[in-house]
């Protein structure tokens, strides 16, 4: 072979490695909170579409993405269920600040299997424990780590309820995972977010937590530190929070801020 050749073989060899890693550096990790699985794959569908690589998407309680954040995994976006573990992030200095923005909301309810389903009025005088029977639990998140379970937790106290349904609270990790339990009807309610219970077919909402009773389910998105110069990332929230993922949002139950 000639030198000539054996450049050519060389230089082609290079480019072909080049070309995949070129393409990876263009792929965006985001880590989002479970509910919002339906809505965030609608608009990466969405971004694709423009002509954007897919981005990879990992799904799961705000606490599990946020502690992986922290420990050095490679997201690039992060977009919590609540701002407490947005806050936790942003102490250790692993979000740009400037780019935190929650452009959307959602509700707290209480859902049943939607064979028994029955309206329950969420005041202040209400016993859920007595509507749970002698074995009944209520399926949530874990209070402890899940931020629909802090939320629950928040709304059964300003029911004056929480000491009776601590004990009897069947606790998942994620609010895919509590809902999941009512769906199987291995739990007679559960408290879970208005948009998840909007995408299931086997839970009814039996009642509205009154926007009193709880701090406001707010999503916090930011984009994470390592990916500060990334033009895709960066385009990527901008897309999420403008005016064409608006009726995405809204089309899956989300409120959005004003």
């Amino acid at each position: 072979m000639s030198l000539m050749m054996l450049r050519r073989a060389v230089l082609a060899c290079v480019l072909a490695l080049a070309v995949p890693a070129a393409a990876r550096a263009q792929e965006l990790t985001i880590f989002a909170a479970a509910s919002l699985t339906d809505a965030m794959r609608t608009l990466g569908t969405a971004w694709q579409q423009k002509g954007n690589p897919l981005p990879r998407m990992s799904f799961a309680a705000s606490s599990a993405l946020a502690r992986q954040i922290e420990q050095g995994a490679p997201a690039d976006l992060f977009l919590s269920a609540d701002e407490p573990w947005m806050n936790y992030l942003q102490e250790r200095n692993l979000i740009v600040n400037s780019t935190r923005i929650s452009p959307i909301g959602n509700s707290l309810v209480l859902v049943a299997p939607a064979n028994a389903a029955r309206p329950v009025a969420l005041a202040r005088d209400t016993n859920l424990a007595a509507l749970l029977g002698p074995q009944g639990r209520v399926a949530t998140g874990d209070p402890a780590h899940v931020p629909v379970g802090r939320y629950a937790q928040a709304a059964l106290t300003w029911m004056g309820q929480w000491d009776a349904i601590n004990p009897r609270l069947a606790r998942a990790d994620s609010v895919r995972s509590a809902l999941l339990l009512v769906e199987r009807g291995e739990a007679p309610y559960g408290i879970v977010y208005g948009t998840d219970a909007a995408i299931s077919q086997g839970v009814r909402v039996v009642g509205t937590f009154p926007a009193e009773s709880h701090t406001p389910v707010t999503y916090p998105f930011a984009l994470m530190r390592r990916a500060e110069a990334n033009a895709q990332a960066q385009a990527f929230l901008a897309f999420l929070t403008g005016p064409e993922a608006r009726p995405v949002w809204e089309r899956y139950g989300f409120r959005l801020a004003h």
